[in-house]
């Protein structure tokens, strides 16, 4: 089992719902103070966005934060040398698309990730099919695998991917990009045929920008994963107080 699952585990036994909270890095030169003022906001966990030009699963607010960050030449390695200087206590997680990884390097990537302190990566474009190169990379670095289940994923292929994955299982709400909804979506069905498979912690993500729709996530799944509301917010100037405050409002619902 990987140091990740181990903790989102312990996180599950101990009855707290996971907050999960996502930046782009290299946004703004200070994005690692967005970070900081998260977890002590109650973050359990925060997912890193590593920008890339071309995303599957990002709608226009994190496109936009995407661009933004490789215009001000965001790349793995000025990541890496960002973390270096963030001093937290829970789990860092990344998400790109696989494209960055092939041409950094799969072994080279995974060493990255791990020497940068984060112990997950959710790349959503990579095939379970194709992955071997990159898992075996990850295995050997510690560096759970995080896999996705849609609304649309047959339940045979839900057993696949739980079998593969580490960490948690990324249970998306809905049949769409990252951003704002007016609903909690199928968050809660997703969840019980993750669980009709698995025991793996099950994170609701996609979609989530309200503290009642955190509230509702949580109530289904085993943590919430809210992005967009917060990169938007950084677009628009949010400090990092701000960002404090706004994750402690949904540190709020979640309890």
């Amino acid at each position: 089992m990987t140091s990740l699952e181990k903790r989102l585990r312990e996180i599950r036994a101990s009855g707290r719902k996971a907050l999960v909270p996502y930046f782009v890095a290299g946004l703004t030169p200070d994005w690692i103070t967005h970070v900081e003022a998260a977890v002590l906001a109650g973050a359990d966990a925060v997912e890193i966005g590593i920008p890339f030009s071309d995303p599957m699963m990002d709608g226009v607010v994190i496109q936009e934060a995407a661009m933004r960050a490789l215009d001000a030449g965001t790349n793995l390695d000025s990541i890496s040398m960002d973390l270096s200087a963030l001093s937290v206590s829970v789990p860092l997680i990344a998400m790109t698309y696989y494209n960055i990884f092939h041409h950094y390097g799969v072994e080279r990537a995974a060493g990255k990730l791990q020497a940068s302190g984060i112990s997950g990566a959710i790349v959503p474009d990579l095939p379970i099919e194709e992955g071997g190169e990159w898992f075996s990379a990850c295995a050997a670095h510690d560096v759970a695998t995080i896999l996705l289940v849609a609304p649309s994923t047959p339940q045979g292929r839900v057993e696949t991917i739980t079998t593969a994955c580490q960490g948690f299982c990324y249970a998306t709400a809905r049949m769409a990009v990252t951003g704002r909804s007016s609903d909690g979506g199928d968050g809660a069905r997703v969840v019980d045929r993750i669980r009709a498979s698995s025991d793996i912690p099950a994170y609701i993500g996609i979609g989530v920008t309200t503290p009642s729709q955190a509230h509702d996530a949580s109530v289904a799944g085993d943590g919430v994963i809210v992005g967009s509301v917060l990169v938007q917010a950084i677009l628009d100037g949010a400090s990092a107080p701000d960002i404090e405050h706004i994750v402690r409002q949904f540190r709020l619902a979640i309890d």
